[in-house]
């Protein structure tokens, strides 16, 4: 039972969103403890210098360890970057005392492989109030604030900074590089037919990775709920929170047939991260900016075999 719930929990870190779908972690195994670490090769060196964006995606790996443990009878007893002389171990999780899963933890365990990032607009349908409630709940569950941006004009400025950011690096080779063709084997980037070729109508530009399908069916252009995510600080420590924080309301509101598009593009510039953070986050750190929506397309998903990531 042990090795199948480890096993399970690694299966299910590998489905963890990351940035570009660079699927940025490496896990170890000793006994009954696992071990998560970042892998450095797989950091954006020009959009990604400090590691921030990696760190999340590997934070978003850790909570599905954490909640595949948990499903499985066993509390988990983490440790977030537990050795100061190993900086790419971000955290160790130890199975614990013999639990009893609770509704939640079955609820989002259940979401972990059927979860997909959404790169176009969302349909009309509005997302209840009471469910973007929950997500903002969820997310404070570890300690990070979600904060749905109700006010058009912060909204507009959020837009706006993102198509500045998304100007300025049109021609960016590095998302290029993590843009597969279509046909493409690889089981890492972001594949042909997970985003449209023509950009949606929605103020918020996807990443140009310069493939994209072509489709006669009209596009669904709603901008859908615009949320971002804040710290209060700004280390490595808040940067893996932001990852099991996202994972957690990204599951959630996958349950309620709720999809996630990511704008990421403003907070790789560090001007422009900054002037968020005064101007639209009351002096907190926008970790993430995303919209949420209801959508009736299903992207497929590729993830590299656990062999390729697993000492």
């Amino acid at each position: 039972m042990q090795a199948e719930a480890i096993r399970a929990a690694l299966e299910a870190a590998t489905w963890a969103p990351s940035v570009h779908n660079t699927q940025p972690w490496t896990f170890a195994v000793a006994g009954e403890e696992i071990g998560v670490r970042a892998d450095a090769d797989r950091k954006l060196r020009a959009g990604d210098p400090e590691g921030r964006e990696m760190l999340i995606g590997c934070g978003a790996a850790l909570f599905n360890i954490r909640t595949v443990l948990r499903s499985r009878g066993r509390a988990p007893v983490t440790r977030i970057l537990p050795d100061p002389d190993r900086a790419n171990l971000l955290a160790t999780v130890r199975l614990g005392e013999v639990v009893t899963p609770d509704e939640t933890t079955r609820l989002l365990c259940a979401e972990i492989e059927r979860r997909r990032t959404h790169r176009a607009g969302f349909t009309t349908l509005p997302v209840p109030g009471k469910l973007v409630e929950a997500l903002v709940r969820q997310a404070a569950a570890e300690n990070v604030k979600l904060m749905p941006i109700g006010d058009e004009r912060a909204v507009r400025v959020l837009a706006a900074v993102t198509q500045a950011a998304q100007a300025a690096r049109a021609e960016d080779a590095e998302v290029r590089r993590w843009g597969r063709a279509p046909g493409s084997p690889r089981k890492d980037g972001v594949p042909a037919d997970a985003y449209p070729h023509e950009p949606s109508d929605t103020g918020f530009p996807q990443r140009d990775y310069a493939w994209g399908i072509e489709s006669d069916q009209p596009a669904a252009t709603a901008t859908g709920v615009v949320a971002v995510m804040t710290t209060p600080r700004d280390s490595r420590q808040e940067w893996i929170a932001t990852g099991q924080a996202l994972q957690r309301v990204l599951l959630y509101a996958c349950a309620y047939g709720v999809s996630a598009a990511f704008h990421t593009q403003s907070l790789e510039l560090p001007h422009l991260r900054e002037f968020l953070r005064e101007e639209v986050c009351s002096g907190e750190y926008p970790q993430m900016i995303m919209r949420l929506g209801f959508t009736f397309e299903a992207s497929r998903g590729v993830r590299r075999p656990l062999s390729e990531v697993l000492d």
